[in-house]
């Protein structure tokens, strides 16, 4: 099978969406697919939706012999007109890879209507979908007032070997010592950093410390408040950034840590709340979403409403104040991780619509 793959940029970024993207291809190409991924060109949205009218895309696309053709749903600006001229000339399906909605984030809704407006435009013009989560395919279907042909295949969390017993993680919950907070999501307004700042803040005084790991090169004036804000609530010496982490580095940040906080305003999924269970951590997350997928509330860990600080200090008080709290969290977050499904169920379900399709 011949799969065409348009995303923006670098798939080696470092991203929920884009890690996901490169597993499918990894995946694919080990069964013998040969996969071919269309980089476009990355910018403001005003420039994505002017991509719609360059004819070498469309050329290139019409020729290129493709037995079906994945797009990712973020690239939505850039084709939701030029697949309606597609559509006479390419003989394969096109397939939307849905992360979640651009006009699912917490926007201004006269901003979020002109998204849904050509999002909606795009979705119907493809033939079937793959959604990370139920509420990302419930977000579609929705907009779209119709069911679509799709499969939901959510993301594993077993891309890291935690290597810990059910004891090991009774026993780190128990350690003396200020309690270890690690949040782990690129510097971005979303992922809602400078509201975990704040809170911590007026916990400035009780026993805890925060490693945060995530780029800070995707919103250069949001990581340069953050950075500000850390300096004006007095929290240098508890607060150490480390930028990006991957591979084991970023699995021995898990296994040392003791709590996951990561109080986004939106996921379509939430890979990383994931991962983090995969180590025996419970999980602090925004409730908007598809995070009550992951995380069960007071089981595994605890759902706060976007900017509700109260609840989110609450929360972390609780933890802090209650290490016995802490264990049985920890240990059910473990064993609640392996009822997900694993990242090879997952992608080949995806090959199945593939190749149905």
């Amino acid at each position: 099978m011949k799969v065409g793959l348009i995303v923006y940029g670098d798939l080696d970024l470092v991203s929920g969406g884009n890690f996901f993207d490169r597993r499918l291809v990894e995946h694919l190409r080990s069964r013998g697919h040969d996969v071919e991924i269309i980089a476009l060109a990355d910018g403001s949205y005003v420039r994505h939706l002017t991509q719609n009218f360059k004819p070498g895309l469309k050329r290139k696309l019409s020729s290129s012999g493709f037995d079906v053709l994945l797009q990712d749903e973020l690239t939505h600006p850039s084709l939701f007109l030029l697949n309606q001229r597609l559509r006479r000339r390419l003989p394969c399906p096109i397939v939307a890879i849905v992360h979640h909605l651009r006009s699912s984030e917490d926007r201004p809704e006269r901003h979020r209507e002109r998204y849904r407006r050509v999002e909606k435009r795009y979705l119907e013009s493809v033939d079937a979908f793959v959604f990370n989560s139920h509420t990302t395919r419930e977000s579609v279907e929705f907009l779209m007032q119709k069911k679509t042909r799709n499969v939901v295949a959510t993301p594993g969390g077993d891309r890291f070997q935690a290597g810990l017993s059910r004891e090991d993680i009774e026993r780190r919950a128990s350690e003396e010592g200020p309690l270890r907070l690690l949040s782990v999501g690129n510097l971005i307004p979303r992922k809602r950093l400078h509201v975990l700042l704040d809170v911590l803040g007026g916990l400035r005084g009780a026993p805890w410390t925060l490693d945060v790991v995530g780029s800070d090169e995707m919103d250069r004036r949001y990581a340069e408040t953050i950075e500000r804000r850390v300096e004006s609530l007095d929290l240098g010496a508890k607060v150490s950034m480390h930028g990006t982490l991957d591979g084991e580095r970023l699995a021995e940040m898990f296994r040392r840590a003791q709590l996951f906080v990561l109080p986004s305003s939106y996921e379509g999924f939430g890979i990383v709340y994931l991962e983090a269970m995969a180590f025996g951590l419970p999980v602090i997350a925004g409730a908007a979403g598809a995070s009550d997928e992951i995380v069960q509330h007071d089981a595994t860990g605890f759902l706060v409403p976007t900017d509700d600080t109260f609840s989110l200090q609450l929360q972390l008080q609780r933890v802090i104040e209650d290490r016995e709290l802490l264990a049985q969290l920890s240990v059910t977050a473990f064993e609640r991780f392996s009822d997900h499904p694993t990242w090879e169920q997952s992608m080949t379900s995806i090959e199945e619509l593939l190749t149905a399709l």
